[in-house]
């Protein structure tokens, strides 16, 4: 079976005129969403800090929200292609907006014990999962109204987080020095309501349907047949079958989920415990660490500019671990070596040119190799397994510190961050990432199956 994105992608392909609508509303609601979460990146910490003296407590919020994150969007990916990734993205969001609006509210009536607010941040994770998962497949279906090269479509999404992750840390970070870490929160349920009214009311009807039968585009797919001979959609875990028999049939997004698990998860301790730390014992307070996620999501705004301009024409490996050598172990030693704040901005700054190549060439290498009917559940399982060490990384980087310190839990983490981003070049599958270089899924799920059908992927 197959999504109604491909087929809606398809007709809008051979439409006698684009239409950048839909791509903008689906990037303006990616916006709108990833600001909120940023801001509330830097207020949740903040607000466990404040309110525990904890970093261990900080690290177990990170994890109530990140763990049911990765559970829920791992199982969800044949519900987005069952339900239609439109409808699964403003309901959640909607859902999201309520428990984050709820957790300033109760906190201001005193009724807020640590295990409701751990509730409440679990339910948003649960609901961010699908929400940000269903936002994601739209854009492919988009970039094809709009007629735009993947690379440029997957480039503009990297801009438009970039973008906002420039926009949230610097709110956040005023806001928090300025008013506390709960009007942080309260604009993070503001971003989740706006967003799920964009995408309900602002995208252009037909965009993010429902999925339809395997053989609209497939006829040798194995149909399934009910007593009076109708064809019904495939089960739940059938869906979910498929869509792990494809992922691991593909040598390449395995070889690239396995390094991204491993970074997601040194990342999300770096952001959740080590800076706010950092920031505490070096006197910098919360406008710093806005500063240096403002510095390093600026230049990471010119970095996919870039991208979405030439990188269809760079060499996507060579780019790609350039961009990790200055986005990783250099953030971590510089505050573990006690630089000044304007040697750390700048490090930071260059840090961030360097990520913003990552996603642009990361988004075109999924959306090339998988066919679109697929592309819900296994965008959704390659995500879930990147970031499953995302919910323990709080949990380490909160225990590293109570153990031995915050200097050496930073020289510790960005060792191991540069040993993983260098020796994984050295794998054979990374030369696979440019085979497929201007094909998408769309092509291969319905240009290639009414012509011939496309031989085996080879490892």
């Amino acid at each position: 079976m197959t999504t109604g994105t491909a087929a809606t992608a398809a007709t809008a392909t051979d439409a006698p005129g684009r239409s950048f609508r839909p791509l903008a509303g689906v990037l303006t609601a990616m916006a709108v969403s990833v600001t909120g979460t940023r801001v509330s990146a830097i207020a949740l910490p903040w607000f466990v800090l404040a309110t525990t003296g904890s970093a261990t407590m900080t690290g177990l919020v990170a994890f109530a929200e990140m763990a049911p994150y990765v559970a829920v969007k791992a199982l969800t990916g044949p519900l987005v292609d069952r339900l239609g990734p439109r409808v699964v993205s403003w309901t959640t969001d909607a859902v999201s907006a309520v428990a984050a609006g709820l957790v300033p509210l109760l906190h201001a009536q005193g009724l807020l014990p640590f295990w409701v607010l751990l509730v409440m941040v679990a339910v948003i994770g649960a609901m961010r999962g699908p929400g940000d998962l269903a936002k994601s497949v739209m854009v492919p279906e988009a970039a094809d109204h709009a007629r735009v090269p993947m690379e440029r479509a997957t480039g503009l999404s990297g801009v438009t987080e970039r973008l906002a992750s420039t926009i949230g840390p610097a709110v956040g970070g005023g806001l928090v020095a300025l008013m506390g870490p709960l009007a942080g929160l309260a604009i993070n349920a503001v971003t989740f309501a706006l967003g799920s009214l964009i995408i309900a009311v602002a995208l252009p009807r037909g965009m993010g349907r429902p999925a339809v039968p395997a053989t609209a585009v497939d006829p040798s797919a194995d149909p399934a047949v009910d007593a009076s001979g109708e064809e019904q959609p495939a089960g739940y875990w059938r869906m979910f079958r498929e869509g792990f028999t494809f992922l691991r049939s593909e040598p390449l997004l395995l070889t690239v989920i396995v390094m991204i698990g491993i970074t997601n998860l040194i990342d999300a301790g770096f952001i959740t415990v080590l800076v706010p730390v950092w920031a505490r014992e070096s006197g910098n307070g919360p406008a710093a660490i806005g500063l240096l996620a403002a510095s390093m999501g600026a230049t990471a705004v010119v970095g996919s500019l870039i991208a979405a301009a030439v990188a269809s024409r760079l060499p996507r490996r060579t780019v790609f671990f350039t961009g990790f050598l200055l986005c990783g172990a250099p953030r971590f030693m510089v505050l573990a070596l006690g630089a000044p704040m304007w040697l750390v901005i700048t490090v930071f700054a260059i840090g961030g040119f360097g990520s913003g190549f990552l996603n642009p060439i990361l988004g075109a290498v999924l959306f090339e190799r998988v066919p679109r009917h697929l592309l819900g559940r296994v965008h959704a399982l390659g995500d879930s397994l990147a970031w499953a060490g995302i919910p323990l990384g709080g949990l380490v980087a909160g225990a590293a510190v109570a153990t031995v310190g915050l200097i050496p839990s930073l020289i510790a983490a960005g060792a191991l961050y540069f040993a993983t981003t260098t020796l994984a070049g050295l794998r054979p599958e990374w030369r696979e990432m440019d085979r497929l270089r201007g094909r998408s899924g769309q092509a291969d799920s319905v240009a290639d199956a009414a012509v011939e059908p496309e031989p085996a992927r080879s490892a």
